[in-house]
């Protein structure tokens, strides 16, 4: 697609329409989603309308605590701005995919965090030799990444691959619709741009990683991120200078207590996991984080706005993400809570099936 024409193919009611697919899925039994749905053409000509003649302005963010398991606050957008979302990243997305890293496991199609551990599994053999050598692990987190992502740095970044200057408009108007405590910095939780930003914004780091340090063994999931190796001096200075690194380039830095090198074999935390070499544990807050989710379902199936695909497709996922683990034992715990559930459209004998190793 030529670059003039990315505006106008991300204003196209086909693309609306497509967006609109993506926002309401798995929320279409929500309010708001049967809202829109009752004036479905005429609320995206408006939003057509609105981008074409540059009217265009997102509703204030709602926000609230989540703590699961830690606390953090999540900020979510009206529908009809969660649209605009899906529309501006099917067409700027593409661009940028294939300009990203393998290793890189967070929000993109066909990765996800059962596949990172995958990779970790794969990494950790082959950087002890199918633990034949010692090795080690450089474990980082970057401090306060979403807080603390510069809209201007985040800008030049994507200007370099999207010339429209229409579709960047766009995307200065959703990044200056969060107010943080930094003026031109951060990123809400919980929107769809912002995941997908903070791809783009650490693909810098992805890129200097693999072409300047040339590291075989490194996968990131968001601001985590592994890297392997048999010598811990040299993750040391790795260590150093990716942290210079973060704090040139992007304005970042690594977080002191959070990023340090160990021993595989004594166990890496790594996406809710403690990962050995020979076995995996769920962490307990985890453990706990995933019954307090399944019984809120059973709390939500007594409620006419219940979801039953949804929270099918939830226990799905958690099973699926448990099963990463030595996890039979809270795989039954929760089946069995999952059963419970008074709308049963699916057997339990079809439930049960998910639960099995």
């Amino acid at each position: 697609m030529k670059e003039p024409e990315l505006y106008k193919e991300m204003c196209s009611y086909k693309n609306l329409e497509l967006a609109y697919k993506k926002a309401r899925k798995g929320k279409t039994a929500k309010l708001y989603v049967l809202e829109f749905e009752k004036s479905l053409k005429e609320n995206l000509l408006t939003l057509q309308s609105e981008l074409l003649f540059h009217t265009y302005k997102p509703k204030p963010l709602k926000t609230f605590i989540l703590r699961d398991p830690k606390t953090r606050k999540i900020s979510k957008s009206d529908f009809r701005d969660r649209v605009i979302h899906h529309a501006l990243c099917n067409i700027i997305e593409p661009i940028f995919e294939k300009t990203f890293i393998y290793d890189s496991y967070a929000n993109r199609i066909g990765k996800g965090t059962q596949k990172a551990i995958e990779r970790f599994d794969t990494f950790k053999r082959k950087a002890s030799k199918n633990n034949t050598r010692t090795a080690f692990v450089l474990k980082c987190d970057i401090k306060k990444y979403f807080d603390n992502v510069d809209h201007n740095i985040l800008i030049k970044i994507i200007d370099e691959k999207v010339k429209d200057k229409r579709v960047i408009w766009l995307v200065k108007t959703i990044l200056q619709n969060h107010h943080a405590q930094k003026e031109g910095k951060g990123m809400p939780l919980g929107n769809l741009t912002s995941q997908f930003f903070a791809n783009v914004y650490l693909n810098e780091l992805d890129q200097f990683v693999k072409h300047e340090l040339k590291m075989k063994y490194y996968i990131r999931y968001v601001d985590d991120f592994v890297i392997f190796h048999d010598s811990r001096l040299r993750l040391e200075e790795y260590r150093m200078k990716i942290d210079d690194f973060l704090q040139k380039r992007l304005d970042l830095t690594l977080h002191p207590e959070k990023s340090k090198i160990s021993f595989i074999k004594q166990g890496i935390q790594f996406l809710g996991f403690r990962i050995f070499y020979h076995h995996k544990l769920l962490k307990k807050n985890n453990v706990r984080s995933v019954i307090r989710k399944i019984s809120s379902f059973k709390d939500e199936s007594y409620k006419n706005t219940f979801d039953y695909d949804h929270a099918y497709s939830s226990f799905e996922g958690i099973i699926q993400y448990s099963k990463s683990a030595n996890t039979r034992k809270l795989r039954k715990t929760i089946t069995k809570i999952f059963e419970g559930i008074s709308e049963n459209k699916m057997s339990n004998i079809q439930i049960s099936r998910w639960a099995r190793a």
